[in-house]
């Protein structure tokens, strides 16, 4: 019972560094990452994603394992989401809460036959680690931390599904998002998770880090047909802007209530008891929040800055927590919070932008939503 901690130097590096250096990445030091910040041309890498499919480099998530005979009665009272509801390959969103209902992390939680595998960003684990030693008392419960065992990628795009059935049986890949299953890829056992980052569809790779060179290799030699690119952060954060997913440390942190993120498919409202569970409970009885996350559109060509106020007329009613110049509506778009009486589609607010004003309207999120997905041809089925 207990906690086995990996610990490592800072700042961290992925294990494919020095493979992005050669692909020619510009960086970016980010939570205690060095992170590509682009391969040269971020339009290039969102194109790719939008219309093929593109590589990113996640080793800067981790995963925590829990086993043990209690881990399901543990978890569930920890996290804000059902987890007695999930069966071997299923998945669900979460977050942890401290008992003000204020979010300490958003995860993802992933159900094997023996295990959970909780999944996070790696700037967040110390906390939890902690967080969750803290409220382990007698129970028989063990977490592994997992973190520079196993790295993640992701394969993002419309064409994603297809690049990895020209190396699997197409009939091997999770459909649904966040279903899971283990896979071989030549002789590296991989976790593929059916999952988005950017609104298109997607697979995230769970894999020993000793073997990324090996399913790497297997994925960029197949990708060339389908224009595959390696993708920085500079154009995820475009398209994970206008699939209007929020990033925690951006867009969320410990001052907000779970509530106000919009990430209502983190939470159960009938699972019973969980750290924090009081004070969501109050909310969703009373039927709103103060404050809300919602999208907006700038006017001209100029994205706002983090914190920039959201006003209307003379009073201020919010906050900018991202914004980028986004390729599909050719406008500047932004997530704000925003006060539960201006949430509308279509209220005219304007932003206090470097002493000057932006006018905006409230819009309904996500900005994009893709397509439908591409069947698989019968002959890789």
């Amino acid at each position: 019972m207990g906690i086995k901690l990996y610990l490592s130097r800072m700042p961290h590096e992925s294990p494919l560094a020095t493979l992005h250096r050669i692909r020619g990445a510009a960086f970016i030091e980010e939570n205690g990452w060095i992170l590509p910040l682009h391969f040269g041309d971020p339009l290039r890498e969102y194109d790719a994603v939008r219309s093929h499919a593109g590589l990113l480099d996640l080793c800067h998530r981790s995963l925590l394992r829990l086993r043990g005979s209690d881990r399901t009665s543990y978890l569930q009272g920890m996290v804000s989401n059902d987890v007695k509801a999930l069966t071997p390959g299923t998945g669900t969103q979460a977050a942890i809460l401290d008992v003000n209902g204020k979010i300490l992390s958003d995860l993802r939680i992933f159900c094997e036959e023996d295990c959970f595998l909780i999944d996070l960003w790696e700037f967040r684990r110390a906390k939890i680690l902690a967080h969750l030693n803290h409220y382990l008392v007698a129970e028989d419960v063990e977490i592994d931390d997992l973190t520079g065992r196993y790295g993640t990628l992701s394969l993002q795009g419309p064409e994603a599904r297809l690049v990895l059935s020209r190396i699997l049986r197409p009939r091997e890949l999770p459909s649904e998002r966040l279903r899971h299953r283990p896979i071989l890829i030549g002789k590296a056992e991989v976790r593929v998770v059916c999952s988005t980052h950017t609104g298109e569809d997607g697979f995230d790779l769970f894999l020993d880090t000793e073997k990324l060179p090996e399913v790497l290799s297997r994925i960029e030699d197949t990708g060339k047909a389908f224009f595959i690119g390696w993708v920085g952060v500079q154009a995820l954060n475009i398209l994970r802007l206008e699939a209007g997913i929020p990033h925690y440390g951006v867009d969320m942190d410990e001052e907000n209530l779970l509530l106000e993120t919009g990430l209502d498919n983190a939470v159960s409202f009938h699972k019973g008891c969980y750290l924090g569970q009081e004070v969501i409970e109050r909310i969703h009885s009373r039927g709103h929040v103060n404050k809300k996350l919602a999208g907006l559109i700038l006017k001209g060509e100029t994205p706002a800055h983090r914190g920039d106020l959201i006003r209307s007329a003379e009073k201020e009613i919010g906050k900018i927590t991202s914004s980028h110049f986004s390729p599909i509506l050719k406008r500047p778009i932004a997530l704000g919070y925003v006060h539960r009486d201006y949430l509308a589609p279509g209220t005219q607010v304007s932003l206090q932008h470097e002493k000057k004003g932006i006018q905006a309207e409230i819009s309904s999120l996500p900005f994009y939503k893709p397509p439908m997905p591409l069947e698989t041809p019968a002959e890789l089925s």
